[in-house]
C-alpha cells in the first residue's frame, strides 16, 4: 500500500459454473474471468486488495467458488467478497475457510470498506435487512472515510427491468447513510454495467461483469455487445475516489437470444 492511497480491483458478476465450460447466455464465463483477470495483471500489476461483489457463482457450486478463490489468491493480495443473487451463502462460506473473504469491514489508514449483503434467498433483487443496516449504522461511527460495497443496486439506472430487481429498501440504506459526509462511495455490481454518478455528494459506482453486459436504457432484458471488464479504484487520504474501468478486447460470443433472462 503506497502511503497516500489505497488501491482497488473491483470484479464483479463471474457467474461460474461447476463446469469450466459453462456459458452464460452464450459466453464461456470462466474463459471471460481469465481474460479479464489477464487484464489486470497487464493494466493494474500493483494494488492492494481485490473486491469481488457478489454472483461469482452461477450455479453456487463448491468447485465455481474454489476456482475463483484460487484465480484471487493468484494476485497475492487480500481479497474480499460478498453474495449476490445466484451466490448461496453456506457455499461461499465453505469456500472461505482459512481466509478473511467475508469480512464485513476492512479498516485501512484513511479508509473503512463497509461490506453488505443485500441477497435475499431465492430471490433476484436485493434488501438490506435490519441487522446489515445495524452493522452499517454502527460502521458509520468514525473518522475514517467510508466506502460501501454491496451487490444490488441502490439507486435506478434506468432500464425497466433491472430497476424492478434493485435493493427494495434502497430509501432505508439511503436514510442511514445521509448526513454523514463520511461515506464518500458506494459501490456495487448486479447490473452489468458502468454507473458513475454523483449524489448529495457520495460517488456511487457499478462495474461491469467480467462475462455478459446488459444493455443500458432498456426497459425490456437485452444483452449488449460490450465487452467484459473491471473497475479499479484510489482511495485518496483526502476523501477523494479515482477510478475507471478497463474492459478486455477479443472476447467474442453469440449472444443466446431464447433465453429472456439470467
Amino acid at each position: 500500500m503506497v502511503a497516500d492511497r489505497v488501491r482497488i480491483v473491483q470484479i464483479t458478476d463471474s457467474h461460474l459454473f461447476k463446469s469450466t465450460e459453462g456459458d452464460l447466455l452464450g459466453m464461456k464465463t470462466e474463459h471471460s474471468l481469465g481474460c479479464v483477470t489477464s487484464l489486470v495483471q497487464e493494466k493494474t500489476p500493483d494494488f492492494d486488495l481485490v473486491l469481488a461483489t457478489g454472483d461469482i457463482s452461477q450455479d453456487g457450486s463448491i468447485e465455481s467458488y474454489r476456482r475463483m478463490r484460487q484465480r484471487l489468491e493468484a494476485f497475492g493480495v487480500p481479497f474480499y467478497w460478498l453474495s449476490g443473487n445466484h451466490d448461496q451463502h453456506d457455499v461461499i462460506t465453505e469456500a472461505s475457510d482459512g481466509t478473511n473473504a467475508l469480512q464485513k469491514i476492512i479498516d485501512l489508514p484513511a479508509w473503512r470498506i463497509v461490506m453488505l449483503d443485500s441477497s435475499v434467498s431465492q430471490k433476484v433483487h436485493g434488501y438490506l435487512k435490519q441487522q446489515e443496516l445495524d452493522l452499517l449504522t454502527s460502521a458509520l461511527e468514525t473518522d475514517k472515510h467510508i466506502l460501501v460495497c454491496f451487490h444490488h443496486h441502490p439507486i435506478n439506472v434506468g432500464a425497466r427491468w433491472i430497476d424492478n430487481i434493485g435493493v427494495k429498501n434502497a430509501s432505508e440504506f439511503m436514510d442511514v447513510i445521509d448526513g454523514h459526509p463520511q461515506v464518500k462511495g458506494v459501490l456495487w455490481g448486479h447490473v452489468h454495467q458502468e454507473v458513475d454518478e454523483f449524489v448529495d455528494g457520495k460517488r456511487l459506482l457499478a462495474t461491469p461483469s467480467t462475462c455478459i453486459q446488459f444493455t443500458k436504457y432498456s426497459d425490456e432484458f437485452a444483452v449488449d455487445t460490450l465487452s467484459p471488464g473491471y473497475r479499479y479504484l484510489e482511495l485518496l487520504p483526502d476523501g477523494s475516489i479515482e477510478t475507471e474501468v478497463h474492459r478486455v478486447t477479443g472476447v467474442e460470443f453469440t449472444i443466446d437470444y431464447s433465453i429472456k433472462g439470467y
